[in-house]
């Protein structure tokens, strides 16, 4: 029995591409796709204190005044709540309400933070039946501005100086 070597080449194609499929799907099994690699330069082997640096969690500062021991700017952590600012601040004054602070608040980069007095229950009141009336930024005082929550004296003023800057005749 004489094998042609047509034949031999035919079936040899044959296997060789069956075994390239294999290989192909064996390949496209294991998602490559998705595999980064992490490289190290010399330079941060060399230099850990600058690698140790990038570790270090974020930080942020807010701005803690009322009835706290140590009013001012403070640094906090990423996602660190108001609870955490006080004890940073020094703890509360013995005059300090908390009771409608939500000590929980996490909070973000730049607040200001205002911890009441129990003397302040009385304010609180007017300023609560106050923010319930509606306030037109477009004729409203710098005072009537500022008992917006979150509007201070100097962005009061600026709305009222942009306003009068760009009003129409």
């Amino acid at each position: 029995m004489q094998i042609d070597k047509k034949k031999i080449i035919f079936f040899s194609g044959i296997i060789i591409l069956l075994i390239i499929a294999i290989i192909f799907n064996n390949f496209k099994n294991k998602n490559y796709d998705n595999v980064t690699f992490n490289t190290v330069s010399s330079s941060a082997i060399d230099e850990p204190s600058k690698n140790a640096s990038s570790l270090k969690e974020e930080k942020i500062k807010i701005h803690i005044t009322g009835e706290v021991n140590n009013p001012g700017i403070i640094e906090l952590n990423v996602g660190d709540r108001i609870d955490d600012a006080i004890t940073l601040a020094g703890g509360l004054t013995p005059n300090a309400d908390v009771s409608k602070t939500n000590l929980a608040y996490i909070l973000s980069d730049g607040e200001k933070i205002y911890i009441p007095s129990v003397n302040d229950q009385e304010v609180s009141q007017e300023t609560n039946l106050s923010s319930n009336s509606k306030i037109n930024i477009n004729t409203a005082t710098e005072s009537e501005l500022e008992s917006i929550s979150g509007v201070g004296q100097s962005t009061a003023k600026s709305i009222v100086e942009y306003r009068n800057k760009n009003r129409k005749v």
